[in-house]
């Protein structure tokens, strides 16, 4: 630094170099002195930049931690310890400050295939993904990290950055609105069952036989509905069942009011559909599958193939027979099953279709 003669101090840079005659004896010697001050203000700045970033990332109540291009740790907050359960070693540990990672399923996570090295090798942020971080202690940790390759100027990988956000309290959140939906679906089943327990006590009492039919049928759509109840009760996701399962269970469940000669086929995949649709689906195979015992094997043998897929315009259930078919058109206002059936696929937004080439088919499809 250098006082002016103001009394004003500045900052120079100075560059001496000796001045040797042709023996090479030195004679003197050249300085130059340049006025760094811009450089000086601009270092100070990036350094107050630096703290700020730095006192940010340290106030975020999630985990958060950098490291350099090969992945070793150059900074974490002390949410990053938190979580951890552990101080990390700057400049020594790599890809994540955690001591051991896992994936959701408990199955062991290296930490060079974790997230953040993979987003570092691939040079992409990694999104939607989740693991477990075990502590010292034992406890483990669900969370969801946020790796970001840092670039410089260039493009050229220079580092990168990671959030750990901790998702226990919504893992467990989670569980207790798992169980409480379970003990619904438990609790539904059971009163269906009861319904349709008291609507089959009152067909073997009632006299006319109009009225036993009557309940007869409503005791058999109670059934499919309390099929179609356990289904929702026993599958993982909350929101979503198996179409294979279902058309099994539900169908499983109507068969048993068939003859015993009367073989039936399935025809399903593995598709997902939303919980909404599940007790119209099963009605629908209720009615269908009545309607192709009484019409299309009239004398209780034959085949039924039952489908519940998926394809390019999204899902079709059908029921296949044998018999001679009918004309929906001309049928319709004498079935009150039919009715049903039309109404219930206006309720997933589709249309029943009946054809009789090269079998009578009765099939509806739905987004």
């Amino acid at each position: 630094m250098r006082r002016r003669k103001d009394g004003s101090l500045v900052d120079i840079s100075l560059t001496i170099s000796p001045i040797r005659n042709s023996q090479g004896r030195i004679i003197g010697a050249s300085k130059i002195a340049r006025d760094i001050t811009d450089q000086k203000m601009a270092e100070a700045k990036l350094r107050a930049s630096e703290r700020q970033l730095r006192d940010l990332l340290a106030a975020i109540p999630a985990a958060i931690y950098t490291t350099d291009a090969d992945g070793t740790i150059t900074f974490f907050n002390e949410a990053a310890v938190e979580l951890s359960g552990r101080v990390p070693q700057i400049g020594k540990d790599k890809w994540c400050v955690t001591w051991k990672l896992f994936w959701p399923d408990g199955t062991p996570l290296p930490h060079d295939q974790c997230p953040m090295a993979v987003s570092l090798k691939e040079g992409r942020p990694i999104r939607n993904a989740e693991a477990v971080a075990e502590r010292p202690d034992g406890v483990r940790i669900p969370f969801i990290p946020y790796p970001t390759p840092l670039r410089d100027e260039d493009g050229k990988i220079v580092g990168g950055i990671n959030m750990l956000v901790d998702i226990s309290e919504r893992k467990q959140a989670e569980t207790q609105q798992r169980l409480l939906f379970n003990e619904l679906n438990h609790r539904v089943k059971n009163n269906m069952q009861m319904l349709q327990s008291l609507l089959s006590l009152a067909g073997q009492r009632a006299a006319n036989p109009q009225a036993r039919e009557i309940l007869r049928e409503a005791g058999n759509r109670v059934a499919a509905m309390a099929a179609a109840q356990q289904v929702l009760y026993e599958t993982v996701d909350s929101t979503q069942f198996n179409a294979k399962g279902f058309l099994l269970a539900v169908c499983g469940t109507i068969k048993q009011t068939f003859p015993k000669e009367l073989a039936v086929e399935f025809e399903a995949d593995d598709s997902k559909l939303s919980n909404d649709v599940a007790m119209p689906l099963a009605l629908i195979l209720n009615e269908l599958l009545t309607n192709a015992i009484k019409y299309g094997t009239p004398d209780g043998v034959g085949t039924i193939r039952v489908g519940l897929r998926r394809d390019a315009d999204g899902f079709q259930v059908f029921v296949e027979d044998s018999g001679p078919g009918f004309d929906l058109a001309s049928v319709r206002d004498r079935s009150s099953g039919l009715k049903l059936v039309q109404g219930l696929a206006r309720q997933l937004h589709g249309k029943l279709v009946v054809t009789k080439e090269p079998k009578t088919r009765c099939s509806i499809r739905f987004s």
